[in-house]
């Protein structure tokens, strides 16, 4: 579905990313880990346009993603959560979702079916009982899930994860595992999930990648991530046999 082919994005002289090669399969959870700076929010913006690589491509479904514009990238059926979500604040929580679900894709679509399918989407994510409150009303939680849902309502193919666990409690953290699968196997839609903790995306995700200083330095399993000694060089700093952390 997805295909990266030796991505590199550089700002001036920083290398953000170099020479990143890597696929995601229709229907798989793939979670994609590094440190701090490793440039996985980066990968995310150029898949997404916010900026062009500067060398390399990016293909969705046999597509260059390079020459398109955010919307159209929307258009064909990537959509992303941010870290800081920008709701609509003097809009009501369901109108962020019907704008998400009228402007996703270029075809007309019906006020009223919007509506509805809004109402059915702040049910799945937990927040429809707020539904008709101000977006400005909603905690850190709620907004991630505002975000969640307003990603959902552009009828995605791909939907991309950055960082959308933090500042969830423990039983947060096992409903939300339970939300993703259940967007994946019942809702067909194939998950990259940018992610720092570990044992929720470890227990989730069919495959992880791993980035270091801006290249891809493991690809697989969970379990064959979270012994690999590279990955646990670069998140404690030298080879460990014990690697719980990444657990």
């Amino acid at each position: 579905m997805l295909s990266i082919e030796k991505v590199t994005k550089q700002f001036g002289g920083l290398v953000a990313l170099k020479d990143v090669s890597l696929t995601v399969q229709r229907q798989e959870i793939v979670g994609l880990i590094g440190p701090n700076g490793s440039g996985k929010t980066t990968l995310f913006n150029l898949i997404t346009k916010v900026f062009p690589p500067t060398s390399g491509e990016i293909r969705f479904q046999a597509a260059s993603l390079n020459p398109l514009q955010a919307h159209q990238v929307c258009y064909l059926g990537i959509a992303r959560t941010h870290q800081i979500p920008r709701p609509f604040k003097t809009l009501t929580v369901a109108e962020n979702v019907i704008l998400a679900y009228l402007y996703g894709k270029p075809e007309k679509k019906n006020r009223r079916e919007a509506a509805q399918r809004a109402q059915e989407l702040l049910a799945l994510v937990g927040l429809e009982k707020t539904a008709e409150n101000p977006a400005a009303h909603l905690n850190d939680v709620e907004c991630k899930m505002l975000e969640l849902s307003r990603c959902l309502a552009t009828r995605p193919q791909l939907l991309l994860l950055d960082e959308i666990l933090a500042g969830l409690n423990q039983s947060e953290l096992q409903r939300f595992r339970e939300l993703i699968l259940r967007i994946r196997d019942e809702m067909g839609i194939t998950v990259f999930w940018c992610e720092h903790i570990m044992r929720v995306i470890m227990g989730t995700a069919d495959r992880v990648i791993c980035l270091d200083h801006g290249q891809k330095i493991c690809d697989g399993k969970p379990e064959e991530v979270a012994k690999d000694e590279r990955v646990i060089r670069c998140y404690l700093g030298k080879a460990e046999e014990d690697s719980a952390c990444l657990r």
